[in-house]
């Protein structure tokens, strides 16, 4: 999660060079070719599918990585950043919730506040992080759009869980990267039309080769290996990193301003994150 967040800071820079499909399918396109190649030299014997894990890898593909970017892209158009951070700052607590309800996972009072300490801070974080003076043209429909996002993440977690069971963190990865790939590939094609690879600049190409190698590859191999020890209850509580790293680097590599607030925030999630991975 904190190298996910660090693509924050370099999505600033990138969704004003390239447009957003045509980034998020060369990024797969790459992480899909290196991973499929790891694959290969790595597991012995080649590992078999049943649908049972097509289907659930499909749909972590899918919710996790097509529909949490593209909502989550069309929510920030109708609201601002401000708010649409502070809905996604609800992501541990809603992904906790459904790994609770889809697998059964016992609750417990140290969870319960390590959640809440999670939240708290990231609630705070987004608060801190910007005045809600000024709205988006449409501010509920947007709002309610990058809630759809947050539920996509959610159901990402939770099928983190159920394919860590039965498959590798390495085919996980490889899977959701291909069918990443393949979910992203119709949009980006048509924004070749208007966007031929002939334009990209050699820092744009730095970009591709970052979000397909760092972002992709290495945070989604360390995320499946992570969620296959620990339950999908916990790992969520994990996805309240992201916008600490983002602030944090943001700071460092933009220069933007860190208060009081913005430190508190930070040691309320970092606090939450102790009590959890203390709590049984």
């Amino acid at each position: 999660m904190a190298i996910v967040g660090s693509s924050v800071v370099v999505g600033k820079l990138a969704v004003a060079r390239l447009p957003v499909f045509l980034l998020s399918g060369l990024r797969f396109a790459v992480a899909a070719g290196i991973m499929v190649i790891l694959v290969a030299l790595v597991e012995r014997p080649l590992p078999r599918l049943g649908r049972r894990d097509v289907g659930v890898l499909t749909l972590q593909a899918f919710a996790g990585i097509f529909a949490f970017n593209v909502l989550l892209l069309y929510g920030l158009a109708f609201t601002t950043a401000a708010e649409g951070g502070i809905v996604t700052s609800t992501t541990p607590a809603v992904a906790a919730t459904l790994a609770v309800i889809a697998l059964g996972e016992r609750w417990s009072l140290m969870r319960t506040a390590g959640a809440g300490l999670v939240v708290l801070g990231v609630l705070l974080l987004n608060i801190a992080g910007g005045g809600l003076a000024t709205r988006g043209s449409s501010p509920v429909l947007g709002n309610l759009l990058v809630f759809g996002a947050v539920v996509g993440e959610a159901v990402f977690v939770v099928c983190s869980r159920v394919a860590a069971q039965r498959l590798s963190p390495l085919v996980v990865a490889t899977a959701i990267s291909v069918l990443g790939f393949v979910m992203f590939l119709p949009a980006a094609v048509l924004e070749m039309r208007v966007f031929p690879l002939s334009r990209l600049a050699p820092i744009d190409w730095v970009i591709v080769g970052y979000y397909g190698v760092v972002v992709t590859v290495v945070a989604f191999l360390l995320w499946a290996r992570g969620v296959a020890r620990v339950p999908a209850s916990t790992a969520s509580v994990f996805t309240g990193v992201l916008p600490v790293s983002a602030l944090a680097l943001s700071h460092l590599a933009l220069g933007e301003r860190i208060s009081p607030w913005h430190v508190l925030a930070a040691a309320l999630v970092a606090g939450g994150i102790v009590v959890l991975t203390r709590a049984r």
